[in-house]
């Protein structure tokens, strides 16, 4: 039995150029973060002007954390994003007032972790390492094993330090919809390594035909 595709997101896009070779060498999703305390924080204008360049079927999402609902719409809307990530503490309740597709990401760090999932109306759940001053962006994996029942739940995003190197195991592990990636491909903080994002789709490519 062939395994789906999994479905690769390059996230902490800053400019153009990268955005286009991550799409080139076959990225489904490019994420872009509009949480101001992140070094790879966005505007809004700089945003739309990409999103204006890109390619048809790529799927372009905006990380928020914490943000009003209005503002995460107007954001969404300005840019003409496709779907909403959200980082914070948002509730089932405020996932119902974005009028975009929503993915909200989890904090890993055991299985009780993962209780509030059932509770939210989403298109999918993106896991993530937990750490106490980092909003994403950790360079650190979690326990894959804890992923494996999320999947019951909906859709799983596999995130929080996932390298060129390590990718093809976690896909293998995890069998996950898809993973997510931002500093394991960089050179610096909003700036991507050509070379990280060409290994690190191809050994996802490789990961999950084994």
């Amino acid at each position: 039995m062939t395994n789906p595709q999994v479905k690769i997101k390059i996230c902490g896009m800053t400019q153009l150029k990268d955005a286009l070779f991550a799409v080139e060498q076959g990225a489904d999703a490019v994420g872009f973060i509009f949480y101001k305390k992140s070094p790879r924080a966005v505007t809004m204008k700089a945003v739309r002007e990409i999103i204006l360049e890109l390619p048809p079927f790529v799927d372009t999402v905006g990380v928020f954390v914490n943000e009003s609902a209005d503002r995460v719409n107007k954001i969404a809307d300005y840019c003409g994003l496709d779907l909403v990530q959200l980082h914070g503490e948002e509730s089932p309740a405020f996932c119902r007032k974005i009028h975009r597709r929503v993915i909200k990401a989890f904090r890993v760090t055991n299985l009780q972790s993962l209780r509030q999932m059932e509770k939210y109306p989403v298109t999918g759940f993106l896991l993530d390492t937990y750490c106490e001053d980092l909003r994403g962006g950790t360079g650190k994996p979690f326990d894959w094993n804890l992923a494996l029942p999320a999947k019951k739940i909906g859709p799983v995003i596999l995130a929080g330090g996932l390298t060129p190197r390590n990718v093809g195991q976690a896909v293998s592990r995890v069998r996950p919809y898809g993973v997510d990636v931002c500093s394991g491909v960089e050179k610096s903080p909003g700036i991507k390594d050509p070379e990280k994002v060409r290994a690190f789709l191809a050994n996802i490519r490789s990961g999950s035909k084994s």
